[in-house]
Formats: structure tokens, C-alpha cells, sequence
């Protein structure tokens, strides 16, 4: 597909309409139900999805799209060979349940297998993290609000002589990550739900992210977009960069870093 400059800016918009969606949710008596894979699910999750997919018929006809919910009930379209979207209404729904704020709304454009557009916006706070990597315009900014469409450039840094600031998981604790730091030159960790610990390494506030247990594509495909037109990198355990496509939306384990 031919990359449309005003589509970052379409995009969002897009992502604001969907946490407006969640946060009506949120400030509600909401119900929890278990999928068939065990992983919990909210009206917030399906309203939305049903939000961000309309919005996105309007901004891309035709383009398909394979979002979190819409898999869960076996609707995937056959992308092999083309564009799509990847998109998580609510990345960290169980954050969602406890209320803590560390919820977001993922969405990302796959080009030739590779993120190059994607949004990660946290719809309590208002904060948006927007990258572009292929084409014009490139960069990752951060915007404070719906009325912020400039934002602010952000940048991934270099790890600092003191040591990284290692990001890792507020719900899924892993013991393969906590063994592979405990081999880095680590000067904290610091905890954080969804796909906030991409941005963090992304917005020069954290270094390094390894996960070793599997995610699902729309996990990690908004934040890898960010934290790469960041500077930063997402690469497999052999060094490759993370691509999208896979069978069964599937991701292995990787690294996610700033600057090299």
C-alpha cells in the first residue's frame, strides 16, 4: 500500500475515540469474563474493537484488519502477502481490572511484515505515543491529550554508565527474564503493565525489555513501531528483528532496546 502522510494524524484521533470508549467502561460497575484461552475480557475490550475497526473501514477501506477479540472468536483474515492492521482494544486487561491505570490502546500498520505505523495510548492519563517508520513523516512523539495533534518528539538514549533500567512485567512475572538480567549490566528494573514498557525505552526513561514468554502479534506490533521510530530496536533471541504475519499471530521471545 501507498503510505498516506495524513494517516498518523487519522490514526490518532482513531486511538482517542477508543479510550473514550474504555473509560466509559471504566468508570462503571464493569463485569469479567474468561475467554476460551483463560485470559480475561471486559465490554471495554469489545466496545473498543468495535470503535477502532469502524474507524479504521473509514481510514483504509478494504485493508484488513486482525484485532484481539475478533481472533478470540475465530475471525482472522487471510493477510499473507499484504498490508494490515494488528490492534489490542486493551493491551493489559487484567491492569484494566485492578484499576491501575496501565492499560492501553494498541494499534499498529504492518507493511511488508514490518510495523510502520503504530499508537500506544494510555486512556487514563490522555498520553499518546505515535510512531512512523517507514515513509514520511518519521519519528515518535508523545501527545498529552486529544487537543495536543503536534506532540512532543521523543527519543530512545544510550545506556548510561551507571547501568540499564530494565523494564519488565507488572502481571506476568518471568523467571527466564529476571536469569537473563541478572547476566547485564543492570542498574534497576522498574515495573509497568501493556505496552508501556516499549514506550518507556522509547521516551529515553528505560533501556531494555526482554521477554521470553510467547505474545500474541497485536502485544507488541503498536510499541515496537514507536520504540523503533524511537531509535530503538525489538529483535528475536538471533538477533533478527521481530516481523509480523506469523503463523497463528505468534511472536517468540526477544529483546526490546534503546540506542545500541
Amino acid at each position: 500500500m501507498r503510505f498516506d502522510p495524513a494517516l498518523p494524524a487519522g490514526l490518532l484521533r482513531l486511538a482517542y475515540d477508543a479510550a473514550d470508549a474504555i473509560m466509559a467502561v471504566y468508570a462503571s460497575p464493569f463485569e469479567t469474563r474468561t475467554k476460551d484461552d483463560r485470559s480475561p475480557v471486559t465490554d471495554a475490550d469489545e466496545a473498543a474493537e468495535a470503535v477502532i475497526l469502524a474507524g479504521l473501514a473509514r481510514l483504509t477501506p478494504g485493508l484488513p484488519v486482525v484485532a484481539e477479540e475478533a481472533a478470540a472468536r475465530g475471525a482472522i483474515p487471510d493477510v499473507a502477502g499484504q498490508s494490515f492492521w494488528l490492534v489490542d482494544p486493551v493491551d493489559g486487561t487484567r491492569e484494566f481490572i485492578k484499576r491501575n491505570g496501565e492499560f492501553t490502546v494498541n494499534i499498529a500498520l504492518i507493511i511488508e511484515g514490518v510495523p510502520a505505523l503504530g499508537v500506544v495510548l494510555t486512556p487514563v492519563d490522555g498520553v499518546a505515543y505515535l510512531g512512523a517508520t517507514q515513509k514520511a513523516p518519521q519519528g515518535a512523539r508523545r501527545h498529552r491529550g486529544r487537543d495536543d495533534a503536534v506532540g512532543e518528539a521523543i527519543a530512545a538514549r544510550r545506556v548510561p554508565s551507571a547501568g540499564a533500567v530494565a523494564m519488565t512485567s507488572r502481571s506476568h512475572p518471568e523467571p527466564e527474564a529476571v536469569a537473563w538480567l541478572d547476566g547485564q549490566h543492570i542498574d534497576r528494573c522498574m515495573e509497568a503493565g501493556s505496552s508501556l514498557k516499549f514506550c518507556r525505552i522509547a521516551e529515553g526513561v528505560a533501556d531494555v525489555y526482554p521477554r521470553f514468554a510467547r505474545i500474541n502479534e497485536w502485544d507488541t506490533a503498536a510499541g515496537q513501531a514507536v520504540l523503533e521510530a524511537a531509535g530503538g530496536s525489538v529483535r528475536d533471541m538471533e538477533g533478527r528483528p521481530l516481523r509480523y504475519g506469523k503463523p497463528a499471530f505468534r511472536n517468540p521471545s526477544f529483546i526490546a532496546r534503546g540506542l545500541d
